[in-house]
């Protein structure tokens, strides 16, 4: 352990501070033994990097962030501890985590409508577009496969499998579809093998747990819908919501999908509900978010809402972020508002994240940590948060986001309010990067990992 010298003059003495370095992640911890460290007050976040890259004794250096008491480490040493009023002769609990990189533009997809969602797995791109076609996308900016099936605009897709997309919309209706990935120079195939009714309105968005088949939808008639991928399990569909082709099909035995109705519908919300998620440690665990300002969770075994939070916006988007116990929505009052929805939370906002200037509609975390994220805004931009760097402000902890991500079809236009490059979905995937789709007709991927 560093020691120091008593001799030494008081402006010296004071321009040093004793650190005590720790980080989360296992794979860079410093040994045990190395205790703490006295360091000058001069040194900021590159020179703090180096000396845990030294005592790490990398082979390549690791670019690395520094949070003293919850925030990043922006100034020097000496700034910090003069601007939050902490005496230099306390020994500073100094967190080191590996350094987000910027999300760098990478390429753009254009479509013919608006892009209502995206997804990504297995280095395929998934796009749901209000011309009522879903799209599968190579990283070559090929289409590889096209489905049609709902017979109006898309609102949301998702992969269930590498093999399963689920898919919902304007039309009331979930479709679930077969994809086979392209053989050789031959097209993928996107199959639509189940129609999915029970809903009275647009099926806005869904969530999907692919262990256990289940399907949740999020809808303008206030529900929620439990669904199963698998027709077998999936009850009979409502007679009084299928459409009344089906008689005319039935007539003539044309052939048709086989049609399912709802494991259960979830009756609670007063207003449009915008949007679902599973908690992700949990399955049996759901949750929704409302236009009516609440957060409701679901016991999804028996159909019950078990809690309700209340906040003072309209919902629009939800996420789990399971490491820290929360729940991220977005706001019709442009900000996402963090919530505990443990029975034993004392508040509801744990937490405000402050820095779009219209409706956040879409939110997806970093697939490497629960403590990062990203949104995606009418105001025409995604940004990237990470929920460790916070302040202090009134009774809040408030944060701000620590990348902007700008439409590339904006560059050089004066854009007033997101009008024209509104986004409506984003998605993070750890290898394709940061992917959204917007009112611009274009598919953008940003990648958020350094080139090699």
């Amino acid at each position: 352990m560093a020691t120091e010298d008593a001799t030494a003059p008081a402006q010296q003495r004071q321009s040093q501070v004793r650190i005590h370095l720790h980080t989360k992640s296992g794979d860079i911890e410093l040994p045990q033994d190395t205790g703490s460290i006295l360091v000058s007050t001069e040194l900021k976040r590159y020179q703090l990097s180096t000396l845990v890259n030294r005592l790490l004794e990398t082979d390549k250096p690791l670019p690395l962030e520094f949070l003293i008491n919850g925030q990043f480490l922006r100034t020097s040493l000496d700034e910090f501890l003069t601007k939050n009023g902490i005496s230099a002769e306390t020994t500073l609990s100094v967190e080191y985590v590996k350094a987000l990189i910027p999300p760098i533009y990478s390429a753009s997809y254009e479509h013919d409508d608006w892009i209502s969602s995206v997804d990504v797995r297995s280095q395929r791109i998934l796009s749901g577009s209000y011309d009522g076609l879903l799209r599968v996308w190579n990283m070559s900016s090929e289409v590889v496969g096209t489905g049609q099936s709902h017979t109006s605009s898309i609102k949301a897709a998702k992969f269930i499998s590498p093999t399963q997309i689920a898919s919902s919309g304007m039309d009331r209706t979930i479709r679930i579809w077969k994809y086979e990935d392209a053989q050789a120079a031959g097209a993928a195939s996107l199959t639509p093998t189940l129609e999915l009714y029970g809903h009275k309105a647009s099926v806005d968005n869904i969530a999907v747990h692919g262990n256990s088949s289940r399907v949740l939808s999020a809808s303008a008639d206030h529900s929620i819908g439990l669904w199963s991928t698998k027709k077998a399990e999936a009850p009979a569909a409502p007679e009084n919501l299928l459409p009344s082709a089906n008689k005319r099909r039935k007539l003539s035995n044309a052939k048709q999908l086989p049609q399912r109705g709802p494991l259960s519908m979830l009756q609670g919300h007063q207003s449009q509900v915008g949007d679902v998620c599973f908690d992700e440690k949990d399955a049996t665990v759901g949750y929704s978010a409302s236009w009516d300002h609440s957060v409701k969770t679901w016991d999804l075994t028996t159909s019950t809402c078990v809690d309700t939070r209340t906040t003072a916006q309209s919902l629009f988007s939800i996420c789990h972020l399971p490491e820290s116990s929360l729940l991220a929505t977005g706001t019709s009052a442009r900000h996402i508002t963090l919530i505990d929805p443990r029975a034993s939370a004392t508040t509801i906002s744990a937490m405000t994240l402050r820095g779009h200037t219209n409706a956040v509609v879409s939110l997806a975390r970093d697939p490497n940590t629960s403590y990062q994220m990203v949104s995606g805004s009418h105001d025409g931009t995604c940004r990237v948060w990470d929920i460790r760097s916070v302040r202090s402000e009134a009774s809040d902890q408030v944060g701000e986001s620590v990348y902007v991500i700008e439409r590339d079809s904006a560059k050089g236009k004066r854009v007033v309010a997101g009008e024209g490059v509104k986004v409506f979905s984003v998605c993070w995937d750890k290898d394709v990067g940061i992917v959204s789709g917007s009112e611009d007709k274009q598919l953008q991927i940003n990648s958020s990992k350094p080139s090699s």
